[in-house]
């Protein structure tokens, strides 16, 4: 199947739209395959596309001329990020980089102002979104820097089942393995393999083989209060 043909699978915002909409998304929309550790958009890039998870997993990223590197947030599957810079018509503010394999989906700028212009559904969703993600950087600025790492490893699994953010992510098991879970929660791998075991030991999750399954999303989101 074509990915053009299962975009209401990987954006929930497209079962708002009416049949004239959706024909033009899909006549529109772009996907691109990336290997793992690929480069996805660059911090300073003029944004000219919102950009949507269709498989594999990314992460938002920044760094400095001296190398040092943070990571803002991780994006599964379902995840559409990067309307910020469109609205505001500004290059980007961040790296998106692959974790791993992944089908990035891209909707050119125009047919996101034409979307903005003619549907109204489609801004609720918007305003929606934007709302979530500002709660979530809040909340991350927070436990950064008042969390230790294991809690910092909870909040971090428990934003990639945010259910307005990433609505693709319909079932409670992710395939991500330990570095990656390292990579978004800074911390190394053997810290988080540490914190993993706590977690699971409280009976919040249950670490697979290059996968986790989450058994308590509220007692992750509450982890270390």
């Amino acid at each position: 199947m074509h990915p053009k043909d299962s975009l209401q699978d990987t954006a929930a915002w497209f079962g708002l739209l009416d049949q004239e909409q959706q024909t033009r998304v899909r006549h529109d929309v772009q996907f691109t395959h990336y290997t793992a550790g690929a480069m996805i958009e660059r911090k300073g890039g003029q944004a000219y596309a919102w950009i949507g998870v269709h498989a594999g997993l990314v992460k938002v990223s920044v760094g400095n001329p001296e190398g040092k590197m943070a990571s803002l947030t991780g994006v599964p599957v379902g995840g559409w990020i990067g309307e910020g810079s469109l609205l505001k018509h500004e290059a980007r503010k961040y790296d998106v980089v692959a974790l791993r394999d992944s089908v990035i989906a891209r909707l050119p700028e125009s047919t996101f102002n034409w979307l903005l212009d003619s549907s109204i559904p489609f801004n609720r969703y918007l305003l929606h979104q934007l709302n979530e993600r500002v709660g979530q950087f809040i909340g991350k600025a927070e436990y950064d820097r008042l969390l230790a790492p294991d809690a910092r490893v909870a909040r971090c699994l428990a934003e990639l089942f945010n259910p307005l953010l990433y609505p693709g992510k319909g079932e409670m098991r992710l395939d991500i393995t330990q570095e990656e879970i390292g990579f978004l929660a800074r911390t190394s791998r053997q810290r988080t393999n540490q914190a993993l075991r706590a977690l699971e030991d409280a009976q919040l999750l249950k670490v697979e083989y290059g996968a986790v399954q989450v058994l308590n999303l509220d007692g992750l989101k509450s982890y270390g209060q």
